[in-house]
């Protein structure tokens, strides 16, 4: 199983920058893009403020799935 996210398609509907994303939660724009791109599996307490920040519920923005995609 690995993690999928939906950060970038949520950031953008909110209209914020990475840059902007991550200095609200502290981490760099290199931080954020390795997430969005799922090169980096970000700690349980930055996807929680990610989630804050986006005002999005947690499981909407993050979730396990098989490799295929699907959702488990």
């Amino acid at each position: 199983m690995s993690l999928h996210n939906r950060l970038r398609e949520i950031r953008n509907q909110k209209g914020l920058t990475q840059e902007t994303l991550a200095r609200v939660v502290g981490v760099t724009r290199q931080t954020i893009i390795a997430v969005e791109q799922g090169r980096y599996v970000p700690s349980v307490k930055l996807a929680l403020e990610l989630s804050a920040a986006l005002e999005t519920p947690l499981e909407q923005v993050f979730w396990l799935g098989n490799f295929d995609g699907e959702k488990s």
